[in-house]
């Protein structure tokens, strides 16, 4: 099993939320936490206001995906409700939505273990992950961009070539996933962000573990001008196709940081 210690992203980047939007679980007005983009960042922000179930989802969420509870963590449900402060029926509440997600796992009157993930969990989830993104990108195509989120993308294009250009994978990677969650969140298809949503949080330790054993991204620059240029002609296929192909290499290279993480290969100085 792959077991991914983590490292937390950079403070100055503004956190972003996470957890399946309360639309999409059927109930609305909860008060939870409002996740950003399809790919968002965990946070504790405004923890304190929600009700002491969603606090306890969102508490144990965040502590898992940046390995406060790294893969292996086995606790009482009495223990969880002590970490967090709370009683053990929100607690009981959270770590059902959580083994929903497939982040822990519930044996009842033995607590919970957090999951592990294989290299074949994470291929599993890429194969749902990047598809639905392609599709993101030929919709947002065939809609088209207004002037103004034109402006915004090539924006992030261009800093994220600076960022290339300084060597400074951490805020280049960041920059990256507000591309792609812009993508998503502008092709207009809620249900599409909610999956993708899901599928981003259940491979958030992996995407951590890796950032700074990537390559410089100068490839990856150059493909997201022709995506964005394909998308902003409104050329749907092309849209498509180049999306595919970038998402095919990209999933390529991070499993294979990922298998020669887990055989205990240190990072090229």
């Amino acid at each position: 099993m792959v077991e991914m210690k983590t490292t937390r992203p950079d403070d100055e980047n503004e956190a972003l939320a996470t957890g399946p939007s309360e639309a999409a679980r059927g109930r609305k007005g909860r008060g939870a936490l409002a996740p950003s983009g399809s790919r968002p960042r965990p946070t504790l922000q405004g923890l304190a206001r929600l009700p002491a179930r969603d606090r306890a989802y969102h508490d144990l969420k965040f502590r898992i995906l940046e390995g406060r509870l790294p893969p292996g963590t086995k606790l009482l449900e009495a223990e969880v409700a002590n970490l967090l402060g709370l009683s053990r029926t929100p607690v009981r509440e959270a770590l059902i939505r959580l083994e929903e997600e497939d982040l822990v796992e519930v044996r009842p009157r033995h607590g919970i273990t957090v999951k592990s993930q294989s290299l074949d969990d994470l291929a599993q989830i890429y194969d749902i992950l990047s598809p639905l993104e392609v599709k993101a990108a030929a919709l947002l195509a065939r809609r088209g961009l207004k002037p103004d989120e034109a402006r915004r993308l090539s924006s992030l294009l261009d800093q994220m070539e600076r960022e290339t250009e300084r060597g400074d994978i951490v805020q280049w990677s960041h920059l990256d996933n507000l591309f792609h969650s812009d993508l998503v969140s502008l092709c207009g298809n809620g249900r599409l962000q909610v999956a993708l949503r899901l599928c981003w949080d259940q491979q958030y330790r992996a995407h951590i573990a890796i950032i700074k054993l990537r390559p410089r991204p100068t490839q990856s620059d150059r493909e997201h001008r022709a995506i964005f240029e394909a998308i902003r002609e409104r050329d749907e296929r092309l849209a498509a196709h180049l999306h595919a192909q970038h998402r095919e290499r990209a999933d390529r290279n991070v499993l294979a940081m990922l298998r020669r993480q887990a055989a205990g290969f240190a990072p090229s100085p």
